[in-house]
């Protein structure tokens, strides 16, 4: 997580032509790259009420539960065939000491989270609680390591403590704590923000401090460390030269945050109050992530031509105000139909550099920042970023589709020119195709003709994300107000599949 934003200039949206229909044209016999799955990631910090409150309420707990994790955000989180699960940070990594998190709940000592609102952090929620709750949802776990505050010996008796079988001194301490087989542990983040809040180093140190480190997280019992390094914010292609360049091929991935705001009055921007104007600068802002991730990825085809190495956006989305009433630092905001879109347009990004972004995991999970669902006491509600990450799970594994697509743009502020539609396409290993289409237009509906030629499809059906106004949110009074309902603007005749977008409007449609 960072602080921190850059002003920017302003402009009018000025739309480029009128409307016209736009076309798209899928390539099915070029499609070559899976759309992992681990694209479709979550990420989880000890952050507010993400992990207290969120996922987690204790074993003692009035709210319905299971061996202490919500019921209702389990069942929640399943439906999203949650792939992999970052944890503890973000900035708290690099302050978590993993040795607090383990043994009998009231022996373990407390910690003021001095990133998040100097909250008190009692640990009651560590390394097995959050193993446990990966197998409860069959996702990867994915582990950010302390390297900003901690020793090299202390990442290398965490990945003893959670992978090694028998014989080490790591494994009969977790058998002391109850578990007698290790766990499965893939990911492995060595450090995080490590230009930041995760010690302020130059690429060079951390280059050197990544090489040390890593040497010592070893692999136990067959257990393949996928090992990630911490790599640039937005802008910075400096730092990925010289990871790339000093580190090379010792890392398996090189990760990368971006995040999304309006940022030009010296305030990240309302969740739910904003302009037209604001708007459309954010699905530009939004957007500029592809121009972002084109250049890292060019810097690391220089010296990884075989693309080996991983680019992962393991933390992004949206960031703005915190919501009035709350609690400072734990950074609680709502979560409109203008951030389903931008999770949308993001998502549709991704899909395309398939071939190099191995993993993303949009911040955070709960009650924080871009979620998927929020909780207050015994009530949740699922926000309308919750629902484009379920209309999109059927691009899970699926084969990328190329296409072309030529439609109307818009100008908008800082001379971004940003399209109408945006869109993406895949095959799944039952050979279905689904088609998913966002219309960016705040008042205009967008109609788009996509040619069937080599799909050999007969009929289609799909669902819509969209509402009256951009600003509509799901709250726990109206839990419903931005949901997906069943879309009947698409049909296919002549050889043309047409479709009619609603403005402002998410479809995913599917093929047969």
């Amino acid at each position: 997580m960072k602080k921190g934003w850059i002003v920017v200039a302003l402009t009018a949206v000025v739309p480029l032509c009128a409307q016209e229909v736009t076309t798209m044209q899928i390539r099915p016999q070029e499609g070559e790259q899976l759309i992992r799955k681990e694209i479709y990631g979550q990420f989880a910090e000890h952050l507010g009420t993400c992990i207290y409150g969120g996922l987690w309420v204790g074993e003692n707990s009035s709210i319905p539960h299971t061996n202490g994790y919500r019921n209702d955000v389990l069942q929640a989180l399943k439906e999203l065939k949650v792939p992999v699960l970052r944890w503890p940070g973000g900035c708290f990594a690099d302050e978590y000491h993993w040795r607090d998190g383990i043994g009998p709940k009231a022996n373990r000592p407390k910690m003021v989270n001095n990133n998040w609102g100097g909250t008190v952090e009692d640990n009651s929620f560590g390394t097995h609680e959050f193993l446990n709750l990966c197998e409860l949802l069959g996702c990867e776990p994915y582990i950010s390591g302390n390297v900003g505050s901690g020793t090299v010996e202390e990442l290398a008796e965490w990945v003893e403590y959670m992978t090694a079988e028998q014989g080490s001194p790591m494994a009969k301490l977790r058998k002391e704590n109850g578990r007698e087989q290790p766990w499965k542990v893939k990911y492995i983040g060595v450090g995080n923000e490590s230009w930041g809040c995760g010690g302020n180093m130059r690429p060079e140190y951390y280059s050197d401090l990544y090489r040390r480190y890593a040497t010592y997280c070893r692999e136990y019992n067959g257990n393949r460390l996928y090992k990630v390094a911490s790599g640039a914010s937005d802008y910075d292609y400096g730092w990925t030269e010289t990871l790339m360049k000093n580190v090379g091929h010792r890392m398996d991935g090189l990760s990368l945050h971006y995040y999304t705001c309006v940022g030009w009055t010296g305030s990240k921007g309302s969740a739910t109050d904003f302009s037209d104007e604001d708007y459309y600068w954010t699905m530009g802002k939004c957007l500029e992530i592809e121009p972002v991730i084109r250049k890292h990825i060019a810097i690391m085809d220089t010296y990884d031509p075989k693309k080996q190495i991983g680019l992962l956006v393991d933390e992004w989305g949206t960031w703005w105000d915190e919501e009035p009433g709350t609690v400072s630092g734990h950074l609680y905001q709502q979560n409109t139909l203008r951030d389903a879109l931008v999770a949308a347009l993001t998502l549709n990004v991704f899909h395309r550099y398939a071939d190099r972004i191995r993993m993303a995991n949009i911040a955070q999970i709960a009650n924080v920042l871009q979620a998927m669902i929020l909780t207050k006491g015994d009530r949740m509600v699922l926000t309308p970023t919750y629902h484009v990450f379920e209309m999109y799970k059927v691009h899970q594994d699926a084969l990328f589709l190329p296409f072309s697509l030529n439609g109307a743009k818009k100008v908008v502020r800082h001379d971004r020119i940003v399209p109408l539609v945006s869109a993406t396409a895949s095959r799944d290993k039952e050979g279905t195709i689904h088609l998913s289409l966002a219309n960016i237009d705040l008042q205009q509906t967008q109609t788009v003709e996509v040619s069937l030629d080599g799909l050999r499809a007969k009929r289609v059906g799909g669902r819509v994300l969209t509402a009256p106004d951009v600003r509509e949110h799901n709250t726990f009074d109206r839990p419903n107000a931005v949901v997906p309902q069943t879309f009947g603007g698409a049909e296919i005749r002549n050889g043309l599949l047409q479709i009619t977008l609603p403005a402002k409007s998410i479809v995913t449609l599917t093929l047969h």
